[in-house]
């Protein structure tokens, strides 16, 4: 046990120098723009160096076979730990100026591509510390555990295990190379190709340079940080957010198939899937009925305004993105309700995208249908089939699970942010804000976070974490069977 434990240290201390790293990049913007920002990260960047290193030498010895476990155990060590240490030059920084809470939470919303916000002035704010709220999501989006897996040869050796326990989706099993770091390396060169062609179009559609890169960051990462507080709204194009739909709809897909697309240079692998087609109907679905419920309740006076409108709020919170270009939290009740609902669905299992995740519900919805089923033929073969193939048993029960504890860990929450006098409408958005990692939510959320306390502060930084690791990730550590020898 003690040698295990070990290897996980020594894991963690050179994930966290890996991380260090990322507090160089806005240091270099703080020189550039000289908005006398630098210090907060040249501090951060030395803390976390030597915590990593430190770490690192104590367990130098150590070379213990990584097991499942012991990859759920780094994952969720790594994200709290990861999480406080992004939190050192928000608290550090003289502007923004936040206590320890909302350092923690604006530095978890960031990991966790979440996209809520404590912070009033955004526009006002360095262009180091915008640059560094954008990058943070952009890291978190694909996961920088899959990063390390990546470009850290020494964690070949028990890779796969980091790699199940970070990626979304109940389908982890499948890979798109046969070794895993392979793997791990053709989804960030996806990531990085679509973060450079969104970069470019924002850039060629108006945005200043600063703002393309920002914007391709939370865009790629469906996160929702903006560099500006009106986010989106701010730049009144509709080019631009047309760019921005296209994107989001892009990073909220499973990205083995935009791997499989570009290694067979066909795009066949886009119409088969069964997940893939169940996630663009719901998104044209809800466009159709937002537009329309935004022109017959007078919302907008045209229809051409009422569906760009639709189009763009209904893609970026049912891909749990977060911008916005207009304060839909002043909608009609019911449509403000229907996308909150469409956020818990989420994106596609293998993208970005927070929520349940589009496969579970498709699964959910196909086994409900075969339980109507077998009550008509009660002796029948019924198999839950996803693409014409079988779905193996032991997923669709693992679905129900997910399904079951997601439920109860929301109820949980929900009471608990309630118990704190918030009231009923804000506190069921917050909830459903962070756990589906959407970020804008209703009510009093609805803009930012800014009036919240400290105690539904604290509860929104765990459900934001539950949503990013998928609920068995971080509650599997709590079982008495986890320690057991």
């Amino acid at each position: 046990m003690l040698k295990r434990l070990l290897t996980v240290q020594k894991v963690l201390g050179l994930l966290l120098v890996l991380f260090s790293a990322s507090m160089l990049p806005p240091a270099a913007v703080a020189l550039i723009y000289g908005d006398g920002a630098l210090l907060p990260f040249l501090y951060a960047f030395a803390l976390i160096l030597g915590i990593g290193v430190l770490n690192w030498v104590v367990a130098i010895r150590a070379s213990h076979e990584l097991r499942v476990r012991d990859g759920f155990l780094v994952v969720v060590l790594f994200w709290v730990v990861l999480s406080l240490s992004g939190a050192i030059p928000f608290w550090l920084s003289p502007e923004p100026e936040l206590s320890l809470t909302d350092s923690v939470f604006e530095s978890i919303s960031g990991l966790t591509t979440t996209g809520a916000t404590v912070i009033l002035g955004i526009d006002e704010l360095p262009h180091s510390m915008l640059w560094y709220r954008q990058q943070l999501q952009w890291l978190g989006g694909m996961g920088i555990i899959v990063l390390a897996v990546a470009v850290l040869p020494m964690l070949g050796i028990g890779g796969m295990q980091l790699y199940r326990a970070e990626m979304p989706g109940p389908m982890k099993e499948t890979k798109l190379t046969p070794r895993i770091t392979e793997t791990a390396k053709a989804l960030w060169y996806i990531y990085l190709g679509l973060t450079i062609s969104c970069a470019l179009a924002y850039w060629l559609a108006g945005m200043d340079g600063f703002d393309a890169i920002g914007h391709a960051f939370s865009t790629v990462a469906i996160g929702g940080f903006s560099t500006h507080d009106d986010s989106i709204g701010y730049f009144n194009s509709t080019l631009i957010e047309m760019i921005a739909v296209v994107f989001m709809l892009l990073a909220g897909m499973n990205f083995a198939l935009h791997f499989v697309a570009f290694r067979r240079r066909s795009i066949t692998a886009y119409s088969r899937d069964s997940e893939l087609q169940f996630y663009l109907f719901l998104m044209i679905a809800v466009t159709i009925i937002v537009t329309v419920a935004l022109f017959y309740t007078d919302t907008y006076i045209d229809w051409e305004d009422s569906f760009t409108q639709a189009l763009f709020q209904t893609v970026s919170i049912g891909t749990t993105t977060g911008f916005t270009t207009d304060a839909f939290y002043y909608w009609p009740p019911f449509i403000e309700i229907l996308l909150i609902f469409l956020a818990f669905v989420g994106g596609c299992a293998g993208s970005t995208g927070g929520g349940i995740k589009v496969i579970r519900f498709l699964l959910l919805i196909k086994q409900g249908l075969r339980e109507i089923g077998r009550l008509i033929h009660p002796n029948a073969q019924l198999p839950v089939r996803i693409g014409g193939k079988v779905v193996n048993h032991r997923v669709v029960d693992a679905v129900w699970g997910f399904f079951s504890l997601y439920v109860a860990t929301f109820t949980i929450m929900y009471l608990a942010l309630a118990a704190t006098g918030l009231d009923l409408l804000t506190a069921f958005s917050a909830v459903a804000a962070c756990m589906n990692n959407l970020g804008p939510g209703l009510g009093m959320v609805g803009a930012h976070y800014y009036d919240m306390h400290d105690a539904g502060i604290w509860i929104l930084c765990v459900a934001m974490l539950l949503g990013r690791l998928e609920i068995f990730t971080l509650l599997v550590l709590f079982s008495p069977a986890f320690w057991r020898r």
